[in-house]
């Protein structure tokens, strides 16, 4: 993608919360929180403070500080939150969700210790949610414990958004946390701002398929049954390093009974319910800007094309990233932090970010702002679009008159 292909994604506007929604979003009241302070291995973020003065209404720069862990009481049990900043004004908050078999830095750390991203983050709190059990030394859960269903996984996220006191959110998902983004959207649309949708397959197993995987989890070792879904069969077969890696780290960093309890609620997910606006009747669907993106030869390809067709097409991106295998936030960081930085300037959070390729005169220094935008969708490219990088580019009229978005990226 080249840097002068620009994404003019119509705008929602601002999200107000009202108190009462807040109070009907929570089956019980929050009670209590345990936070430390802690250290990561390698900070996500660089030190840097001040003020961008290079544009008008330039908006404080997020303070870096150090990420603090949380404990959060919802209505479903306690959830295991990380978090970077205070929310400021009506900027939404990034909120991260993994998938099964990962936890947020197995996920995400790739991805958020990109230059690029770095260069967006510091403008907003970043919160990375863990399932319940998933995160890094979590204790095992007790015999006879209930798993949170799909849904209520999603119904955990509103407790997260009143106790920071988010007033939206841009949400960050992969796989299983795709779905359960989707899903928070579907219910809670006002305080979902936009999505990107890593491998999210809209649709529950059907008999065949679940009746499978039980027969491959009964002579195969956890991490081996999991890491089909995480991988490209091509990856698998090759077991590169990154492969070796990940399945060496999901056998010793997360608990496997606990893992075994997300595996399992993951696999009885039942269909989104979620139709194109104009052929059903009453059609449900996301309201907010989405970012759909998928490896090529990647395992959930299918779903995340299912899931296309399910979209609204004016304010949905289908992106297919070349040579990206089965996680592009993992190999392919440095892209996705580029089509990240469009999606959110489409929104109207314009950013100038330092472009390390490019060379002669000063570069205008990272900020954003909120700007109006209109909600006409359109798709428009500078005359410096590198041609060897982008493989495909297409527009195509529904019935309807609209335009859908599809973007196929040669990294």
């Amino acid at each position: 993608m080249g840097p002068g292909l620009f994404w003019n994604f119509p705008s929602k506007a601002n999200c107000t919360v009202p108190q009462s929604l807040l109070q009907t979003m929570l089956l019980s009241r929050m009670a209590g929180m345990k936070e430390q302070q802690f250290t990561e291995e390698k900070p996500l973020l660089p030190e840097q403070r001040g003020q961008d003065t290079e544009m008008e209404n330039c908006e404080t720069l997020m303070p870096i500080g150090d990420w603090k862990e949380h404990d959060i009481e919802t209505p479903y049990g306690m959830l295991h939150v990380v978090i970077r900043g205070a929310p400021k004004g009506n900027k939404p908050a990034i909120l991260t969700y993994h998938d099964v078999g990962l936890n947020h830095k197995l996920c995400f750390n790739s991805f958020f210790h990109n230059e690029d991203m770095q260069e967006i983050t510091k403008h907003f709190v970043v919160c990375h949610v863990d399932a319940p059990g998933q995160q890094i030394g979590a204790s095992q859960m007790p015999q006879g414990y209930q798993y949170p269903t799909m849904d209520q996984l999603a119904g955990m996220l509103p407790s997260v958004v009143q106790h920071f006191g988010f007033k939206s959110i841009v949400g960050i998902g992969v796989g299983a946390g795709a779905y359960v983004l989707a899903k928070f959207a579907l219910i809670f649309p006002d305080l979902v701002e936009g999505l990107v949708l890593l491998n999210i397959d809209p649709n529950g197993k059907g008999w065949i398929d679940w009746a499978t995987g039980k027969l491959s989890g009964l002579t195969s070792a956890l991490p081996d049954t999991v890491l089909p879904h995480l991988f490209s069969q091509e990856e698998l077969m090759n077991n590169t390093e990154l492969v070796q890696s990940y399945r060496q780290q999901i056998n010793n960093t997360v608990n496997q009974v606990n893992l075994q309890l997300f595996w399992n609620m993951y696999n009885s997910r039942r269909d989104l319910e979620m139709n194109r606006s104009g052929t059903i009747i009453n059609a449900k669907t996301l309201k907010c800007p989405v970012m759909l993106v998928v490896g090529d030869n990647a395992p959930a390809e299918e779903g995340v094309v299912e899931c296309n067709s399910k979209l609204d097409p004016t304010n949905t991106t289908f992106l297919k990233m070349a040579d990206s295998g089965g996680l592009p936030q993992l190999t392919q960081p440095g892209k996705l932090s580029e089509a990240f930085k469009y999606f959110l300037q489409g929104m109207g959070y314009i950013a100038y970010v330092k472009d390390r390729r490019l060379s002669g005169g000063p570069v205008p220094s990272a900020s954003m702002t909120r700007l109006a935008r209109s909600r006409t969708a359109s798709l428009t490219s500078g005359s410096s679009i590198e041609s060897s990088r982008i493989r495909g580019f297409t527009h195509t009229d529904s019935n309807e008159g609209q335009v859908s978005h599809t973007m196929e990226v040669s990294c």
